[in-house]
């Protein structure tokens, strides 16, 4: 553990931690440190005490002294000297034809140093304007570009709720705020109703937001099937601060549709799968009696027997016919071939262990000339023709 002062160097500025050294600080006292910019005053906003080792950045700085009468002279002739400089700078913008404008000027406390802060769309080529303002000034220039929300602190200014705005009167740091949160609390999502003078979201937004996620997790959403005594119905908005749901109710006894407000521990969440189905839907289920598709079914079959037993009936005239026109077949059921004088073709039997020749290959290919054409490749030696 550590003890340390915290520090801050502009109205709504960071805190910085100092080491205080042997020196009595208290809360408010003005107190002369150097920084990474040089030396500068800084008033004490968070007096003497105690924090970890992972909460100071290294290395932790020493309070040079506390600030005299001489010094805070010397602070107001540096706020006098801001002016001019502002204008000046100003002056060769306009000259050098910069798209950028001039927002805060600040002397260090040791005049080794002027900043100028300044807006602007893109990058901006200020080379020649840095060579200018030191060539008037005779110290070192430093130009920084800042954002519109650090514009807004610097300036200040008046919000919609007609109090000067968080960021340049207590607002030290600016946190992350995203149109998810305004959705969270209920409001307008039109830009222009959540946007502050800087044109971005307003920052208080932020505060809220985590009380709104408590609620929500345990408040069902717009459009949940809800069940109430007066019977079911469907939620169409919802009040998170007051915990309470707007319901379309239809009531048991008439069926008739009613808008009613209840508190979220007067209702309770229809699960998915019952949704669509009522009491009244499922008696009706459980009381169904075996509706007319057995009756098609047991049609169905009776026809298919019927249509049976007929094919049954015709298949032997259809073997008679088949009997008389055509000749006996054997278990091939292919029909025999004959020679010229009216014998039975014999077919020459295949030896044992030779392959049957492929598909195609007793077929004899004729050429123009009606004369067979020789083909050794498609003709396999062991197949067998007779002429």
């Amino acid at each position: 553990m550590e003890t340390v002062v915290g520090v801050r160097f502009k109205k709504a500025g960071k805190v910085y931690y100092f080491d205080p050294g042997n020196l009595e600080i208290f809360k408010t006292d003005k107190v002369i440190l150097e920084t990474a910019r040089g030396v500068e005053l800084g008033e004490v906003v968070v007096g003497p005490k105690e924090v970890s080792e992972q909460e100071v950045v290294a290395p932790l700085k020493e309070v040079i002294r506390k600030a005299t009468e001489k010094d805070l002279e010397v602070y107001q002739e540096n706020k006098e000297k801001e002016k001019d400089a502002f204008e000046i700078c100003s002056k060769k913008i306009e000259s050098h034809g910069l798209d950028m404008k001039l927002v805060d000027v600040e002397y260090t406390f040791d005049n080794n140093k002027i900043i100028f802060y300044f807006t602007a769309e893109g990058r901006v080529d200020f080379r020649e304007l840095v060579k200018d303002l030191a060539s008037v000034f005779r110290t070192r220039i430093e130009l920084r570009q800042i954002g519109v929300r650090d514009e807004a602190k610097m300036i200040g200014g008046y919000g919609p709720c007609g109090i000067s705005l968080c960021c340049s009167t207590w607002l030290g740091e600016f946190d992350p705020v995203s149109i998810k949160m305004a959705k969270d609390q209920g409001l307008s999502l039109n830009p222009s109703k959540i946007s502050g003078v800087c044109g971005r979201l307003f920052c208080c937004l932020k505060y809220e937001h985590e009380v709104y996620k408590a609620v929500l997790k345990k408040m069902p959403q717009q459009g949940d099937r809800v069940k109430t005594q007066m019977g079911s119905g469907v939620i169409t908005s919802t009040n998170p601060l007051l915990e309470r749901v707007k319901i379309r109710v239809t009531s048991d006894e008439d069926g008739t549709e009613e808008m009613k407000v209840f508190h979220i521990d007067e209702i309770t969440k229809i699960p998915k799968g019952n949704r669509g189905k009522t009491e009244d839907s499922k008696k009706t289920e459980e009381g169904k009696k075996p509706s007319g598709d057995t009756k098609g079914s047991v049609d169905k079959s009776q026809d298919n027997n019927n249509k049976s037993q007929d094919s049954n009936n015709k298949s032997p005239k259809k073997e008679s016919v088949s009997s008389e026109t055509k000749p006996e077949q054997e278990g091939s059921g292919k029909k025999e071939q004959k020679t010229a004088e009216g014998k039975p073709k014999q077919r020459s039997k295949r030896p044992q262990g030779k392959k049957r020749p492929p598909r195609g290959s007793h077929k004899k290919n004729k050429s123009r000339d009606g004369k067979p054409k020789t083909n050794p490749k498609a003709t396999p030696k062991n197949s067998s023709t007779k002429e």
